[in-house]
């Protein structure tokens, strides 16, 4: 007895020492530098100080200018939550960009031609972007092939399609309109409409914000975008951080195997995620077609790369199982500041591919050092 009373307090000697050495591990410094939203977060201090010094006197930090690259940034948070979400969970989407010129084309076609209410093309939108994604998912997960190669061929086809069903259809790529039909309804607002407009007017009144010659203010209020952007990040921090599917996207991107030996329903967690992209892709289509009354077949080109570059600049790691959703709007952020701040200094636009390939090879190296001090590895 009194050997296994020995034995029963060394082992909790033990425990108590091993989670010490953990918790000694993960303080300070040390803690601070594995947080995967530390490289945006750095990156975004610095582009703001460069575009103060530079742009400052330009009106970039004005209300108005503010407002542009806000709005900006924020639709490309949209579709970033989505891609960040599913590259922590280890898998790839390529489809994002076309699905946003389809999703539209599913809500300007049906209304415009078959007469169905505008909330009802809406509905469809999303109900037929999110069974693509299922699909996605589905081959994914099923046949083991890489998301990388699956999405990619979705890429080709949605947009195909999107191209030859418009002309079909309606003997154009632009289908118009959409405006007119979304006056005064819910769905025209929830998308397209702003919020803020009569506190706008009274930062106007008392001469915060500049006005027009005809007395409004330049900033009429915030576009439901940057609604949506916000509402999107705050729902997928808490849903990743808080919860246990956020647990379960963890593990399936880290360890499939080792997730699925332990109970976790890896095949649903990622059908979930190419879900979850497609309705990021189509809320930001909806977003498009009601802010510019319309929908095009080429709306999206190339977004799947932003969206990708987004997340590994908010420190998404390319192996999965690592990173953050605050990370990837940050990463968002940046690229709306940098878009926009080139536009504001009069620096030839072509320096901003430049500065997204720069900034996209430098996070995937502070992410491969995060990666191998996190992993332990040399």
């Amino acid at each position: 007895m009194a050997e296994q009373a020995d034995a029963a307090t060394t082992n909790v000697a033990l425990s108590k020492v091993a989670r010490d050495e953990r918790l000694r591990k993960q303080s300070g410094i040390g803690r601070l530098l594995s947080r995967p939203e530390l490289g945006a977060l750095a990156g975004t201090v610095l582009v703001f100080v460069f575009f103060a010094i530079t742009a400052g006197g330009t009106g970039m930090f004005a209300a108005d200018g503010i407002l542009n690259w806000s709005t900006v940034s924020a639709q490309l948070m949209v579709i970033a939550i989505g891609a960040a979400l599913l590259m922590i969970g280890g898998e790839f989407d390529l489809s994002v960009g076309s699905m946003i010129g389809f999703a539209g084309m599913m809500i300007a076609i049906p209304t415009m031609f078959f007469g169905v209410p505008i909330w009802a093309s809406v509905i469809f939108a999303f109900a037929g972007a999110m069974a693509i994604g299922f699909v996605n998912g589905l081959i994914v997960v099923r046949t083991h092939l890489p998301s990388f190669i699956v999405t990619l061929a979705s890429l080709f086809i949605l947009r195909g399609m999107t191209i030859a069903l418009s002309i079909y259809f309606t003997n154009r790529t632009i289908v118009g309109g959409v405006r007119e039909m979304s006056e005064g309804t819910f769905v025209g607002w929830l998308f397209g409409g702003t919020v803020g407009g009569p506190f706008f007017v009274w930062l106007a009144e008392i001469g915060i914000i500049a006005s027009t010659n005809s007395g409004q203010p330049v900033v009429r209020g915030i576009p439901m975008v940057i609604v949506w952007a916000l509402v999107l990040a705050v729902i997928a921090h808490i849903v990743l951080m808080r919860t246990r599917v956020g647990n379960w996207i963890f593990a399936s991107g880290g360890d499939a195997n080792a997730a699925r030996n332990v109970g976790v329903p890896v095949n649903a967690v990622k059908i979930g995620l190419f879900m979850v992209t497609a309705f990021c892709a189509t809320v930001y289509a909806a977003c498009q077609v009601f802010e510019f009354g319309s929908a095009a077949a080429d709306r999206g080109l190339l977004k799947e790369f932003e969206a990708i570059i987004a997340a590994v600049i908010g420190g998404c790691l390319l192996t999965g199982g690592y990173g953050s959703v605050i990370g990837a709007c940050l990463g968002a952020l940046i690229f709306g500041v940098v878009q926009m701040g080139i536009l504001f200094t009069g620096v030839p636009n072509d320096w901003f591919r430049v500065f997204l390939g720069v900034m996209l090879l430098i996070a995937v190296l502070f992410n491969n050092v995060i990666r191998r001090r996190v992993t332990g590895e040399r």
